[in-house]
């Protein structure tokens, strides 16, 4: 009797209730276990998933906006100050003269080593001499020009008077960005309705400011603002040569210097003081301020040498 047949035989004789299935596998049959009757049971409890852990969320930084104030360029414009909108003025075409020679060494080849030549400070002998005046139209001049944008800095730490020059009031800027590692320039630099121009207050006043004018971090943000952007020309209100030390340390970061003098009035010891100040400084410039000349209709004349 053949394997089969008798496989067959079997399951003839068992009841139906045990019937055992077979599985073939080639020219051998496998028996398989009979299946137990089905139980009904409850439904395992599963374990509740341990909650997963997640790393420490930290807090959204604030976005950083830049603060954008208005310039009323009419009043400028009255109060003896180049704007775009004043026309060809005696005032725009001095300014037009004054700035062409910086420009060209602010993009010039420098000595290894020397300073950034688009670093340019405005400052004078003595108060009262129109340094502040010259630095806002040397600013609003080249803020004319196609290729260039500028950054005016109120280093005058000790007495600002850009803000208040052009009608703004106080805010946060330079001492405050060289107090607080976390503050950043972009925080406190203002933008002008004047798409080309910026302005960096002086911000809150310190007695260490000379300290702070020396420091690495001034170092450190003299080399950032000079190198952020190609294009950029940055001038600097500095205080005047001969009442503070701020204006000597300041002029050790500078790649060219301006020195105004006020006509019939600044004296000639005055200028070499400030001048044996500044020994050691490459690329000084005088401005020769306020002068009279016939028929000049203008509070303010200036001439470049």
């Amino acid at each position: 009797m053949s394997i089969i047949e008798k496989a067959a035989s079997r399951m003839a004789q068992q009841p139906a209730a045990a019937f055992t299935p077979v599985a073939q596998d080639g020219d051998v049959a496998v028996e398989v276990e009979p299946a137990a009757a089905p139980v009904t049971e409850a439904p395992p409890q599963l374990a509740a998933p341990a909650p997963a852990v997640q790393a420490p969320v930290e807090p959204a930084q604030p976005a950083r906006r830049t603060r954008s104030v208005e310039l009323d360029l009419a009043r400028m414009s009255e109060a003896g100050l180049v704007t775009a909108a004043g026309g060809r003025t005696s005032l725009v075409e001095d300014f037009r003269i004054i700035k062409r020679p910086l420009i060209k060494r602010a993009f010039g080849p420098r000595k290894a080593g020397a300073n950034p030549g688009n670093l340019i400070m405005i400052t004078s002998s003595l108060p009262g001499e129109g340094k502040t005046f010259c630095s806002i139209n040397l600013a609003m001049s080249i803020a004319m020009e196609l290729d260039h944008t500028v950054l005016l800095v109120d280093a005058d730490v000790a007495r600002p008077s850009v803000l208040r020059t052009l009608g703004l009031p106080s805010q946060r800027g330079l001492m405050d960005i060289l107090l607080d590692e976390h503050l950043d320039m972009s925080e406190v630099m203002l933008r002008t309705n004047v798409n080309t121009l910026s302005i960096l207050p002086a911000g809150t006043s310190n007695p260490r400011a000379t300290e702070l004018l020396a420091s690495h971090a001034m170092t450190t943000l003299v080399h950032e603002i000079a190198n952020r952007y190609p294009d950029r020309i940055v001038i600097f209100d500095s205080p005047p040569l001969l009442l503070t030390s701020e204006s000597r340390v300041l002029a050790s970061h500078m790649g060219q210097i301006v020195v105004v003098v006020e006509s019939e009035k600044t004296t000639q010891h005055a200028v070499k003081e400030a001048m044996r100040q500044l020994d050691g400084c490459s690329n000084v410039n005088l401005i020769y301020n306020k002068s009279r000349e016939l028929g000049s209709s203008n509070k303010y004349d200036y001439h470049y040498g």
